[in-house]
């Protein structure tokens, strides 16, 4: 759905985000994850058209998103790090709001803002004033914004920041129930646990640079996806072994356990589990790994300061 082709943008004189391409899957919700600095906020306005690079393009759909502004943002929606709500209306008022500024027909509205509120359980909510709703219900009221104009695509930049842990949890939900209903996510964040529950793609960003793409669910063709390898006996060749397999990286060897990482889709795992099966190693399971978001995260760091760049 997103195509970021050679994108640069300089602040000044200062080189922000140094061609920079990559893609994010129709139907995928993917977490745009780094340290603090990489360009995570920049690459996202940059995607949505708020910010123009010096060089490189955007296609959403096939469409220039800087060419095309005004027809991609009728299917984009945006929820900034500091959403906002018109605290004195309520929180109908504000769906209505939004609806008429994307242009939803006036007979129309209050069929959608019912639509939009039961799906994000506000209904009972819709008569208080945004200002006196809970953090987690203005989040939902932000979300209801966004979403009011049935995008096709929907970017959040630290959509969990300042939540609880129960609101944080139903965001999760909410986010994995959108996804289920056909919108592609871009979710930018620093809780790389919570992203977990939900994300099905991972970019990585460092220093301005996309450092890897990771299929979080083994399935992306050639995303590396880490997988976790438990022997039933010590095998010291294993390292080796696994080492010799076409798309192994990142390997790592504790007792009788292996971590790697893997660029392959399902029969490619196939063909790498026969193959370590016929060289004699003593395979007791074979997963991929529980913590796979944090795994290719830090192994992406560390693959890319081992690099020297």
């Amino acid at each position: 759905m997103i195509d970021i082709r050679n994108i640069i943008f300089n602040y000044g004189e200062k080189r922000v985000l140094d061609r920079i391409s990559g893609a994010i899957d129709r139907g995928s919700v993917t977490a745009l994850v780094g340290p603090n600095g990489a360009g995570k906020t920049t690459l996202i306005r940059c995607i949505i058209g708020l910010y123009e690079p010096l060089d490189g393009t955007v296609l959403f759909d096939g469409q220039d998103v800087h060419r095309n502004s005004r027809a991609v943002h009728r299917r984009m929606g945006y929820l900034t790090d500091f959403f906002g709500v018109y605290e004195e209306l309520t929180a109908e008022r504000c769906l209505i709001f939004a609806a008429r500024a994307h242009d939803i027909p006036e007979t129309a509205v209050a069929d959608r803002v019912a639509e939009v509120a039961a799906q994000l359980s506000l209904t009972d909510h819709l008569a208080k004033p945004a200002g006196e709703l809970s953090r987690g219900l203005r989040q939902r009221l932000a979300i209801g914004q966004t979403i009011i104009h049935k995008p096709d695509f929907v970017v959040m930049d630290e959509p969990a920041s300042g939540l609880d842990p129960e609101a944080r949890k139903e965001l999760s939900r909410l986010l994995r129930d959108l996804n289920g209903d056909g919108l592609t996510i871009l979710v930018s964040s620093h809780i790389l646990a919570e992203l977990e529950d939900y994300c099905s793609n991972m970019l990585v960003m460092r220093d301005g640079r996309i450092i890897e793409k990771a299929s979080l669910n083994g399935s992306g063709g050639d995303a590396r996806c880490r997988f976790r390898l438990e022997l039933a006996a010590p095998d010291s060749d294993i390292a080796a072994k696994l080492g010799a397999i076409k798309g192994v990286s990142g390997i790592e060897i504790e007792d009788l356990s292996a971590t790697f990482l893997f660029a392959g889709d399902a029969p490619a795992q196939q063909h790498l589990l026969r193959h370590l099966i016929e060289s004699g190693a003593p395979i007791r399971s074979f997963a991929a790994s529980d913590n796979r978001l944090q795994d290719a995260y830090f192994s992406a760091l560390a693959d890319d300061r081992m690099t020297g760049t």
